[in-house]
């Protein structure tokens, strides 16, 4: 094993492809866990950090959101939050030399893969204007260079403050103070581009953006959905829960385009029935839907709900709850009773008799929880779709009680923990007041950009400081040429980071790289050693405590470069505001949070308790919903779903499993027998045939939208897989640049990345 980071890109010359996997974990997820572990980290300092990974005395993983069990294993991760933490505590480092031999044009043409195998970086760094190099600079220095920026602007709209879910609660308050004290409301965040569907359409639908469930309530459920969503890749954590509630008895329906491993079969490496044995088979029924037509399956669902009430009154909706908590039952009833089916088939590209099958499931179950992610999500009709699967759960009484719920899985540690801090570019009136009044300022109350806005506001130089606090909204955002060319237009874009990727080599006229502290390193202040929370996918806050070394002796906290950039932005104004006291103990901010933010009261005390505390939820607590209406909403949806011209697939972004987010550990994705490459499409057999094309061809993908504007990803192997006749399926971010910036699901604006209408050539010279 060497911990030598490569040299040479390996591209996709040694691409060989497999049969899928038909199971998930096992021997293959220990063996993997390992050699990541040794390869980055060395075998004994690597196997003492993942011991410590989602302990309640060590820290959180900074993969996905999944919360912990109250009784937790030794080994508490999964595979690919064992890559997480190996590529946050490598050995390998990027430094000032390395800077000073790769200039922004030859980094700029790396691919993702290797930059973030390059490792952590160690010193602040800054590109003057003019230069293809980083150089070192100063913490003191760098700071100046933002205040001299930020003073130079003719409105604090001109500036953006993007967060990705990684920082940690006590970063993202003090960051969106920092932001509202300037005078904007410019906080695009990563959710804008992933959940923010789901926020939309509950927030509307139950008075508040959150899943209604605990970890609990999902090993007691006697019916799970799992929609959309691939938790053997994405949450493998989430596959230990299910194989506990089919344990108790519970049923599994997976609805997805694609046949996920860790959906069919789960060998749990910590049972000895996963290790010798042929582990648990969790999903009971496959719907294989085509991409966008969950909003029809949902329909049906209810329509059969209704039919179902109407032969036996009284034993299948949940009329009490009905009449005590909800509004406008009527009115959905009367609109679902005429779901088309005729539509329903065209849209699901499922028969009548597996959607009816999946029904007889839902019926015979008392307590249902449905649980989905991107699969929802990233569609124009997303908003609707996810209020169609409220209309759902509403009908029987399934919000509100044990076993039962709504469980939007967040893909990224703390996200949800973010958004509660107050990093949302459309705040409350309520988070304003209570902020101005615990700080003594007027809070910025016009609406500020999320990140489809920032990025053309960019493009349009009405934005022209673009700060970053963890993330690669480079590699993370749609339209990838369109989103470079707006960063490269910025006076200064500013990048808050662990490790090398692609939006420190796209940047604007000035750039800095302020490298921080990662999860796993010890925070240690004059005060003491530090430690931050985060708030998981279920609501539940609690305590993060790094123990490692840092990787440098120049690396500062997130909390610390927050701080220090506001003390330079404001040393000549609001002299009252503790920046030296919140860099010195994070105590002090979670002071301030527990006076600001409903909840979070005695914040410090709480969250010193084993396990943390769970955030209130009226809900889920009490039934009580803060809605317009001050009930749960059923809502009206008129049916969508894409409608793809003949000739034309509709392509899906999705990651490899050797893939978070925009962080790439590897080229392999093991469970769809893809090895050492990363630029393939996954294709109908007959629709590669149709279109004189074979499995193992190079095609280019092209997209089409109503703007004319044709793009590109060139040069993909085709792969002949298990999809639905019309869909396929490629790994972003190198199929981003085929999502428009100006496609996105209606009113949550996020990009429409699980529904691109592509065409399919030869790959040019073939």
């Amino acid at each position: 094993m060497t911990r030598k980071a490569p040299a040479e890109d390996p591209g996709d010359a040694r691409l060989r492809v497999s049969p899928p996997k038909d199971y998930a974990a096992g021997i293959p997820a220990v063996t993997s866990s390992l050699r990541h572990a040794g390869t980055q980290m060395g075998p004994r300092r690597g196997l003492l950090t993942l011991l410590r990974v989602n302990q309640k005395d060590g820290f959180d993983c900074p993969g996905c959101a999944w919360p912990e069990p109250e009784h937790r294993h030794r080994a508490e991760f999964c595979e690919n939050g064992a890559k997480a933490v190996a590529e946050e505590a490598t050995l390998r480092r990027v430094t000032p030399e390395f800077f000073a031999e790769h200039g922004l044009e030859e980094l700029a043409g790396r691919s993702d893969y290797w930059l973030g195998q390059q490792g952590r970086l160690t010193h602040p760094m800054y590109r003057p204007a003019g230069s293809d190099h980083y150089r070192p600079i100063s913490w003191e220095d760098a700071f100046a260079v933002v205040a001299r920026e930020l003073a130079a602007l003719d409105h604090p709209d001109q500036a953006a403050f993007y967060t990705s879910g990684r920082a940690s609660n006590e970063a993202a308050f003090v960051y969106q103070l920092f932001a509202r004290l300037l005078g904007t409301n410019n906080l695009p965040d990563c959710s804008n581009m992933c959940h923010e569907s789901s926020g939309s359409a509950l927030v509307e639908t139950i008075g508040i953006g959150k899943g209604s469930v605990t970890l609990e309530d999902l090993h007691e459920a006697d019916l799970i959905l799992v929609v959309g969503q691939n938790p053997g890749t994405n949450h493998p954590r989430m596959l230990s829960a299910l194989e506990r509630a089919k344990r108790r008895g519970a049923r599994v329906i997976a609805v997805n385009p694609l046949p996920e491993a860790g959906l069919l079969r789960f060998k749990n490496p910590q049972r000895p029935s996963g290790i010798v044995g042929g582990g648990t088979q969790l999903a009971d029924l496959f719907l294989q839907i085509r991409l966008g037509g969950d909003q029809a399956l949902f329909q049906a669902f209810n329509r059969l709900l209704l039919e179902a009430e109407d032969e036996a009154p009284g034993t299948v909706l949940d009329t009490s709850f009905i009449a005590a908590h909800t509004h406008g039952f009527e009115a959905c009833a009367e609109h679902v009773r005429k779901t088309s089916w005729e539509d329903v088939l065209e849209a699901t590209g499922l028969s009548r008799d597996e959607i009816t099958g999946a029904f007889s499931e839902i019926l015979a179950a008392e307590k249902t929880v449905v649980c989905w992610a991107m699969g929802l999500t990233q569609h124009r009709h997303s908003v609707p779709t996810i209020r169609e699967v409220v209309n759902f759960l509403l009908m029987r009484g399934n919000i509100g009680r044990p076993g039962a719920g709504l469980c939007p899985v967040r893909g990224h540690s703390n996200v949800q923990g973010d958004r509660t801090m107050g990093i949302h570019e459309k705040p409350s009136e309520a988070f304003l007041d209570a902020l101005g009044t615990e700080f003594g300022f007027a809070p910025p109350r016009h609406h500020g950009h999320d990140v489809v806005e920032t990025i053309r506001a960019m493009r349009d130089g009405r934005v022209k400081v673009f700060v970053g606090l963890g993330g690669n909204l480079v590699a993370a955002a749609p339209d990838t040429e369109v989103t470079e060319q707006a960063l490269r237009r910025c006076r200064l874009t500013v990048q808050i980071s662990t490790k090398l990727n692609r939006s420190h080599a796209v940047t604007g006229e000035q750039a800095l790289i302020l490298p921080c502290l990662g999860r796993t390193e010890a925070d240690l202040r004059p005060s003491g050693p530090q430690v931050v929370t985060v708030e998981d996918s279920m609501g539940m806050v609690h305590l993060s405590r790094g123990r490692l070394a840092p990787a440098s002796d120049h690396l500062r906290s997130e909390v610390a470069i927050i701080c220090g950039m506001a003390r330079a932005v404001f040393s000549d104004r609001n002299p009252q505001m503790p920046w030296e006291a919140f860099e010195a103990d994070y105590d002090r901010v979670r002071e301030r949070i527990a006076r600001v933010i409903p909840g979070f009261e005695e914040f410090n005390d709480r969250v010193r308790r084993p396990g943390g505390f769970a955030l209130p939820h009226p809900p889920r607590d009490e039934r009580r919903f803060t809605t317009a209406t001050g009930r749960a909403n059923f809502t009206v949806n008129p049916l969508e779903f894409p409608r793809v011209p003949d000739g034309r697939l509709l392509l899906q972004t999705v990651r490899s499993h050797d893939q978070y987010n925009t962080t790439i550990y590897g080229l392999d994705d093991r469970y769809r027998g893809i090895h050492q490459g990363r630029r393939v499409l996954f294709v109908h057999r007959e629709d590669l045939a149709a279109r004189g094309l074979a499995d193992g061809d190079l095609v280019d993908i092209v997209g089409e939208y109503e703007d004319g504007v044709e793009r590109r990803a060139p040069g993909f192997r085709a792969v002949a897989f298990s999809t639905p006749r019309g869909c396929c399926a490629a790994y972003f971010p190198e199929t981003n640049v085929l999502v428009p910036l100006d496609s996105t699901a209606t009113i949550s604006n996020t990009p429409t990345s699980k529904s691109v209408v592509v065409r399919l050539e030869p790959a040019a010279g073939v």
